[in-house]
């Protein structure tokens, strides 16, 4: 599948700060105050690792803001304020070199936020380093100060560069709260074979992989000509190498493309990802799931539901079918749709705590 590319930002006004204290990003550590911002966009000169981002929002007038960064991704959702009042949010961003698809340019150094919404009001901003413990621990035991979601999948899953392109792990991250990042090394045109053999990818990511930290797989999409006993040793593979780092691998079903059966289902072969060889990725991803004792988040039987519900016109704003006649690659609508199916069965599987979501 392409990579695209070509992002444009629109300027907004910035309010006024609520802090007197001086900007700063001394020693890496990160930086306060609307000093690092300028027409819509703050940067912040900080090495590559976590950060954790507290914002403060609203004006005089009632405002609504949303917040996007680095590689278009979704960090905030619209937030809205009333009219004289200020409400905090916060999230932790990942920040690293490339800083959107792996085999992708370097993009920019630092953290860069982009400062959106209907009616944007800014009125403070903190960045600081966000604390990575020793082990990350589990969920289940309560919780652990910072956690780190690993994604190893294909376009449909990264981050894309250029609108109206967007993969669910580039939105994925407006869903969760300070505490829980995204590490995104989904990357275009990917498939089990090559993200094993690139040693920019999967020998990039497994040494990143710390304790506790769940790594969701999903690649299926670019498999066309791999056979299915080679497709399962791929999965296996990976779940070992993820265990082996005491990461917590989890396996995702592709999600569907919007290729519809003349009986208005997606009960096709095209459609639920069977490649030309007659391998049922999403069956053969549930079976090894099953064997391994491995965390499943069915994203193909989700995501079916969904694009069936909305039916053969409905359907199209979830991909690029108007915009560019690809019924594989989501737009944002959807992108933003299929990350919150991802959500909610990250917090059933107990994966990240109920607290550490947004919903809605």
């Amino acid at each position: 599948m392409r990579r695209f590319s070509i992002a444009v930002v629109a300027a907004v006004t910035l309010g006024t700060a609520l802090s007197s204290a001086p900007a700063h990003a001394g020693g890496g550590n990160g930086g306060r105050g609307l000093a690092h911002c300028t027409a819509g966009t703050c940067h912040f000169d900080v090495p590559p690792g976590t950060y954790d981002v507290r914002v403060t929002l609203g004006g005089k007038a009632a405002s609504a803001t949303s917040i996007s960064g680095e590689s278009r991704r979704s960090l905030l959702p619209e937030t809205a304020a009333p009219a004289g009042e200020r409400v905090t949010r916060s999230f932790t961003v990942n920040v690293r070199t490339p800083e959107g698809e792996p085999t992708g340019p370097a993009g920019t150094p630092g953290l860069d936020l982009r400062i959106g919404g209907s009616a944007p009001a800014l009125a403070g901003i903190e960045v600081k380093r966000a604390r990575l413990p020793q082990a990350l621990g589990s969920a289940r035991a309560g919780g652990t100060p910072i956690r780190q979601i690993f994604l190893v999948g294909d376009s449909t899953v990264c981050d894309q560069p250029g609108d109206p392109y967007s993969g669910w792990g580039q939105q994925l991250p407006q869903y969760l709260r300070e505490g829980v990042s995204v590490a995104n090394y989904a990357d275009s045109g990917e498939s089990t074979v090559s993200y094993l053999g690139n040693p920019q990818l999967w020998a990039t990511v497994r040494p990143l992989i710390r304790p506790g930290d769940p790594v969701l797989v999903q690649l299926a999409h670019n498999d066309k000509t791999t056979d299915e006993a080679t497709y399962r040793a791929n999965l296996e593979t990976l779940v070992e190498g993820i265990r082996e780092r005491g990461g917590q691998p989890v396996l995702v079903t592709p999600i569907v493309r919007r290729w519809f059966s003349p009986d208005g289902t997606l009960n096709n072969g095209t459609a639920l990802l069977v490649n030309g060889l007659g391998v049922d990725h999403p069956a053969v991803t549930r079976s090894v799931a099953a064997a391994r004792d491995v965390p499943l988040i069915d994203l193909t039987a989700k995501t079916k539901a969904l694009v069936e519900s909305l039916g053969v016109e409905g359907s199209k704003a979830l991909y690029l079918t108007n915009e560019a006649r690809d019924n594989t690659h989501t737009s944002v609508r959807g992108a933003t749709a299929y990350a919150a199916l991802v959500r909610d069965e990250l917090v059933t599987r107990h994966l990240v705590p109920k607290g550490k979501v947004r919903v809605g």
